[in-house]
Order: structure tokens, then C-alpha cells, then sequence
């Protein structure tokens, strides 16, 4: 390594830096401490988000890897939102764009420290996300370590996970469960540290920076409290000083075909269809045009082999006994491009090698799918002109083909209560509106809504279309995404009560059955509605996002 050309040197190196040298020493640093590479491990630990409250077990790891390794390592925090508690009222608004506060808040703390590499600890929904698009933003040597999911807990002998409590709830109010079943379950479904156990946004995210290879092999499924967790944040500590050595950083990684890899990934895991806004946004980053009809693509072409919680019976932690990450692209290893590089410094094809499947239940062959397509599809149409998003992989195929009348809400609150209140009848298709990124603003998750339905047994029977977005916990028929949302005055903005939608998975269909005379008609009498928030960060992010469609980025300005 030539420590002459390190960023570091910067802050460290000459008579001019006598000062800065002075403040690293108030650290208790030595001046043989400064001669090495300087490596931030930015780190989303929190006491508040069950998959943040063990990362300083992981941080201590990673510093104790870079140390070993050579480097002397400096770890600060960022930001990080529970989206569970979160959840069903205002706090929602706050998610998807805090993702842009994380990215931010690591890239000012690079430069500004004029760090050499850094290891990036995050769990959950956005925070993976943010920590990934500031590595692509720097692109400095970067790896990235997330913290594991949760273990499954257990409820009158079965294993259960979160998504199972918040469709309790309409069972209650149904009278179908008790309010002790209810507490009892309540206390079984989060057993300890981790993300929340299904194939959810958290969980699938961190699968998707494995098979992005911006994480080591195993790190993606391995559980919260697995000493392995451990053992692979070490070897991560120890992994970012040979990524410097060999000036591999992010944009050499990450590319339009590891993006292909992890996409067929996400297919066949069924993930969340957060993911969608997600990797978009990492593509941004890079100058990679990553399109919706990119997805559909790879998706069509791709069989959905692993059948997880919240639409199946197994868990992440099935998932890592068998095989993880790399058992599922060893079974996709006909479909993927072999030849990206990873954060291992060798090829994904050297990667797979000794790779085995341990599990056929878990993670099926090629020829025997849960589905021949993926996880996700995207529809376009008259009411989605630029396109929505729904997890096939999670509806009833009765549901495929479905068309129905519309109960028009405009925001989420207005239709949970219709649900719960037993206003909503079979057949219908619900709308929730103006809950897009401008919208909301924030683009709330709609998971008290989808688990209403499922609670009150009418997700067989009753879609819900919105521009907002999805918990990866929710299941049955919920369309997202729906571009361009009602703030912008897409199509979505004039549905009436009573309008029929059609909406058609394998044709990729969702149309709006009014005529053209009655859309211009309703059109040109269509005002924008006050803004729900006029000042602080909600506010600016509701003027300065863009589409769900290109991923919720900041405009250009």
C-alpha cells in the first residue's frame, strides 16, 4: 500500500498539520495510530430499533478486525427509524426519507475527516439503503456489514414473526381472537435482537448488498445472535484494509450487471417491493439508468424458489441453515453474471464454487419453483401510466385477475376505519391517495391497511391500489407505487367511488374504465390539495423528491 497517496494524509501529514494531528491526539491517538489508514466504521446503533440495539457488538468486532489488519478505525452514528413503530400514523411520514439523511450524514462525515475506507454497519428498511447509496456517492473503498435478522418467535407451538401481530388486530376487532391471545402474542413475536424475522424490507435488503457483493458470503441471512455475525464482522474489519490495498471501491462492484444479479435475486426470494425505490436509488448514485421495465424483465424470467414468511412458511433464519445468499445464487447460477467483482476481491463465480445447497424445502431447483415468475411484477396502464408495483408472489391466484369497484381514500387513517368498521364489502377495490413522496410526503408503508384486510379475511376478495407503498410484511392484493401519484395529478387523483379498475398481473395491467371524455372533464377541474406539512425537512423533502417511479431521489436542481 502507498501510504503517501492515502485521503487520510490530508489531515495527518506535514508541518501544516500540526494542528489537526493535535485534535486526532486528544483521542488518545498516537503518532504511529495516525501512520496507518484511517477507517470510518459508521455504525446505525441505536436503543430504540430491535435490529440496531446490538450493533456496538458488531462495531467492536469490526474495529478489532481493522486494527489486526493494519488500520486504525474511528466509529461514529447515524440516524435509524423502526418502520414497525412507525407504523399507522403520522411517525410514517419519516422512513423512506430519512434514507436521504443517512446518505448525506455519512458523506459529510467522510469528507470532512477525509477517511481512507469505511465499514458500514445498518440493519433495517432504510438505513441499508442510505448507507449503500453514500458508498456509491464516495466511492471509496466501502464494505458493508448489516446486523442479522431476527429469530422467529413462538405462539401455541408455531413459529410467528411481526406480520402476524398486526393482522391480529383486525381479529380482535372481529371478535375472532381474543385480547389475551392478542397480548400473548404480542409478547412472542419479537423474541430478541435483530430484523423483524420475515422476508421484509430489512431482511431483503440485506440479501440484495450480498448479492450486490458489497458484504461477505453468509452475511445477508446470518441471524442477529449468531456468533457468526460476529466472526463476519471481524473478517469485514480485516477485508476493508486489502480492498484499499487493491483500490477496489464501490462503482467497480456495483455495475449494471451485479445490479442484474442482485434484481433476480430479490425474484426469487419474493422480497419486498421497497426494494424497487431502493436499488433505483443506489443505481442513481452510479450513473446506472435502472428502469421499471428492467425489473419486470429480469422477473419474468426468473422463478420465485424460496417461499418466505410473510407469504410462506419459512424464515431468514431457515433461509441461513439453508445455505444462505450463496445457496440461492448457486441455484440461480445459470441466470446470473458470474464474472462481477465482490467485496472478497475475487469474482462471484470464485465465490459460488464450494457452495451448496443444504435445504430443497427451503430453497427449491430451477425446475421446481413456488412460481415460474419472481417475487415482484410491475403494471402499467391508465391509471399507472408510469408504472406501479405488487408482490405477485403474495396474492391468492384468484386475485390475479381481478376487476371491481372503487372506494376512493384519501389518506390511510380514513380507510383502515373503513376496513375495521366493516364498511368495506367483497368485491371492491380500495384507493388510498396522496400518500406518494410529495404527497404524504414520505410515501407512507400501508401495512396497518393490508393487515386489516387480512385480519378481517377479505384479502381474497378485495384489493387496495395507492401511491403510497408497502410494508415487505404485507400480503394479499396491494399495488403500490402508482406513478404518477394523486400530488402530481396522475390519473390516480380522479378516481370516484364507484369507478371500475381492472387489474390484470400477467397482462401487467391496471386501467382505469372511465372514458376518455369523463378523465379530461375530471382533469381539468383537479387542483393540487393544501400540502398536509409546510415546514421542516418533510416539507423540503416533498419539494426536492421525485417520483416513485425513479426510485423517490432528489431532483437535480
Amino acid at each position: 500500500m502507498n501510504l503517501k497517496i492515502l485521503r487520510s494524509r490530508n489531515v495527518t501529514e506535514g508541518v501544516d498539520r500540526a494542528p489537526h494531528r493535535s485534535l486526532f491526539k486528544a483521542l488518545g491517538l498516537t503518532d504511529e495510530d495516525l501512520s496507518k489508514p484511517l477507517i470510518a466504521v459508521a455504525n446505525s446503533w441505536n436503543e430504540i430499533v430491535p435490529g440496531h440495539v446490538h450493533l456496538e457488538k458488531i462495531a467492536e468486532a469490526v474495529k478489532r478486525g481493522i486494527r489486526t489488519a493494519g488500520g486504525t478505525p474511528f466509529e461514529f452514528n447515524t440516524i435509524a427509524i423502526c418502520d414497525g413503530i412507525a407504523m399507522g400514523h403520522e411517525g410514517m411520514r419519516t422512513p423512506l426519507p430519512s434514507r436521504e439523511i443517512i446518505a448525506a450524514s455519512i458523506e459529510l462525515m467522510i469528507q470532512a475527516h477525509m477517511f481512507d475506507a469505511m465499514v458500514l454497519i445498518a440493519s433495517c428498511d432504510k438505513i441499508v439503503p442510505g448507507m449503500l447509496m453514500a458508498a456509491c456517492r464516495l466511492d471509496i473503498p466501502s464494505i458493508m456489514i448489516t446486523g442479522g435478522c431476527m429469530l422467529p418467535g413462538v405462539y401455541k407451538g408455531k413459529e410467528i414473526a411481526l406480520s402476524q401481530v398486526f393482522e391480529a388486530v383486525a381479529k380482535v376487532k372481529s371478535g375472532e381472537m381474543s385480547e389475551e391471545d392478542l397480548k400473548l402474542l404480542e409478547e412472542s413475536a419479537c423474541p430478541g435482537p435483530g430484523s423483524c424475522a420475515g422476508m421484509y424490507t430489512a431482511n431483503t435488503m440485506a440479501c440484495l448488498v450480498e448479492a450486490l457483493g458489497m458484504s461477505l458470503p453468509g452475511c445477508g441471512a446470518c441471524p442477529a445472535v449468531y456468533a457468526e455475525k460476529l466472526r463476519i464482522a471481524e473478517e469485514s474489519g480485516k477485508q476493508i484494509i486489502k480492498l484499499l490495498e487493491r483500490e477496489i471501491t464501490p462503482s467497480k462492484i456495483i455495475t449494471e450487471e451485479s445490479m442484474e444479479n442482485a434484481i433476480r435475486v430479490d425474484m426469487a426470494l419474493g422480497g419486498s417491493t421497497n426494494t424497487i425505490l431502493h436499488l433505483t436509488a443506489v443505481a442513481h448514485e452510479l450513473g446506472i439508468n435502472l428502469t421499471l421495465e428492467k425489473f419486470d424483465e429480469l422477473g419474468r424470467s426468473t422463478p420465485h424458489i424460496c417461499n418466505m414468511n410473510p407469504s410462506g412458511p419459512h424464515y431468514l433464519k431457515d433461509l441461513y441453515l439453508a445455505g444462505g445468499v450463496p445457496a440461492v445464487m448457486k441455484e440461480l447460477k445459470p441466470l446470473l453474471n458470474l464474472n462481477t467483482l465482490t467485496v472478497t476481491g475475487k469474482t462471484l463465480k470464485e465465490n459460488l464454487k464450494s457452495v451448496h445447497v443444504l435445504n430443497r424445502e427451503v430453497i427449491r431447483p430451477l425446475n421446481n419453483p413456488y412460481h415460474k415468475e419472481g417475487g415482484i411484477a410491475i403494471l402499467f396502464g391508465s391509471l399507472a401510466p408510469e408504472g406501479a408495483v405488487v408482490k405477485q408472489s403474495a396474492i391468492d391466484p384468484t386475485m390475479q385477475k381481478f376487476e371491481g369497484e372503487a372506494r376512493v381514500f384519501d389518506k390511510e387513517e380514513d380507510a383502515v376505519n373503513a376496513i375495521l368498521n366493516n364498511e368495506i364489502e367483497k368485491g371492491q377495490i380500495i384507493v388510498i391517495r396522496y400518500e406518494g413522496p410529495k404527497g404524504g410526503p414520505g410515501m407512507r408503508e400501508m401495512l396497518s391497511a393490508t393487515s386489516a384486510l387480512v385480519g378481517a379475511g377479505l384479502d381474497k376478495s378485495v384489493a387496495l391500489i395507492t401511491d403510497g407503498r408497502f410494508s415487505g410484511a404485507t400480503r394479499g392484493p396491494a399495488i403500490g407505487h402508482v406513478s404518477p401519484e394523486a400530488m402530481d395529478g396522475g390519473p390516480i387523483a380522479i378516481v370516484e367511488d364507484g369507478d371500475i379498475i381492472s387489474i390484470n398481473i400477467p397482462e401487467r395491467k391496471l386501467d382505469l374504465k372511465i372514458s376518455e371524455d369523463i378523465v379530461k372533464e375530471r382533469s381539468s377541474k383537479w387542483k393540487p390539495p393544501e400540502p398536509r406539512v409546510k415546514k421542516g425537512y418533510l416539507y423540503l423533502y416533498s419539494k426536492i423528491t421525485e417520483s416513485a417511479s425513479k426510485g423517490a431521489i432528489w431532483k437535480k436542481l
